[in-house]
């Protein structure tokens, strides 16, 4: 049985309310990428790190979405059929 290990990066980025994540993971040399984001209600109390969380989380799904696109190209490219789930 052959160990693979996927190391994923999330950058957070914080301007005032505003904070993005990126999140990429390097997979045979070919880079995918996820990016979220997230912005503080003016009225909420100003907790940092609950804009990365959202952002990060945000930024991953979108990097785990970006995945199951490539994976169903993959499948169709050697079936030649059209991949109808792959749902999480």
């Amino acid at each position: 049985m052959a160990t693979k290990t996927w190391t994923v990066q999330v950058n957070i980025e914080e301007m005032g309310d505003d904070t993005v994540a990126d999140a990429t993971v390097s997979i045979d040399g070919t880079e995918v990428h996820g990016q979220g984001r997230s912005r503080r209600n003016p009225q909420d109390e100003t907790v940092p790190r609950i804009g990365d969380e959202l952002a990060a989380a945000r930024a991953l799904s979108e990097l785990a979405d970006e995945l199951l696109s490539t994976a169903a190209g993959d499948i169709e490219a050697r079936t030649h059929q059209p991949v109808r789930s792959l749902a999480l």
